[in-house]
């Protein structure tokens, strides 16, 4: 069953829930446009990986990164027997990860050259420290680049993106066009907002295509069966009490536990 929320189920965002639903958004988002730009352009999944190495006083990230990988080297025994032995043993920090964030690029299907890059924001992007300031210098960078730029940001956990002008909201999502900059278009959405149809903007003179993320999300919702597994407890980050007596009214209409 889809969604019973009119815009962005704040369920979606506790801890053990966003990594899935980030990775099916994506992909659920790279299939909707992909099939209004074809042929002439083609959408792609990118993965960017990085180290992340939380500090001692580092509170608990609110969800886990897409993918974490943890691996160990396995030397034969004759080949450890052989090698030179070492002074003293010190370890790895324990709480390093290796992160994958996926984002999606539209490209020319002739030159192959970037033509709009989508971020969808995760919690590794809205924490103050370095993995925020690796996300904001590649968006420095593409704001420099002849490419039009979209962030799309359904998470209220986090402080939001510093784009000047914003107005307080739960939600948001920007458009950079290339050649509008440095003005950009901004969707700012409240917790009982629907969730906005975007412009995909595309080589001058080619119509935009347009991104319905509220179908996006009802698809990915019923797609994914959240409602047998979401819907305990509270939402994170928690809601005021007038938006969780509204949201569990929802739950309930839809007769789901609230």
């Amino acid at each position: 069953m889809p969604s019973p929320f009119p815009g962005m189920d704040p369920y979606l965002e506790q801890p053990d829930v966003w990594p899935d639903f980030h990775a099916r958004f994506i992909a659920a988002m790279a299939m909707e446009i992909g099939r209004r730009v074809r042929p002439r352009y083609f959408v792609r999944i990118e993965e960017q990986v990085y180290l992340h190495e939380h500090s001692a006083d580092e509170p608990t990230p609110l969800g886990r990164p897409d993918v974490g990988i943890h691996s160990a080297s396995r030397l034969s025994v004759t080949a450890l027997a052989e090698s030179p032995t070492a002074p003293m043993t010190v370890f790895v920090p324990s709480a390093i990860d290796e992160i994958t964030i996926r984002h999606l690029e539209i490209r020319d299907a002739v030159n192959r050259n970037l033509v709009t890059a989508i971020e969808l924001l995760s919690p590794t992007n809205k924490r103050s420290g370095p993995d925020r300031d690796l996300y904001r210098s590649k968006v420095r960078q593409l704001l420099q680049s002849s490419s039009h730029f979209m962030e799309i940001d359904l998470l209220r956990g986090g402080p939001r993106m510093r784009w000047e002008g914003l107005p307080n909201c739960d939600y948001c999502a920007i458009v950079s066009r290339t050649e509008r900059r440095p003005e950009v278009d901004c969707w700012p959405i409240r917790l009982r907002d629907p969730l906005p149809i975007l412009p995909v903007p595309l080589a001058l003179g080619d119509p935009e295509a347009q991104l319905d993320l509220q179908s996006v999300l009802y698809r990915v919702h019923d797609d994914a069966s959240y409602d047998l597994s979401i819907y305990t407890g509270t939402p994170t980050p928690p809601l005021v009490p007038e938006d969780e007596a509204w949201a569990k009214s929802l739950l309930a209409g839809a007769g789901l536990p609230a």
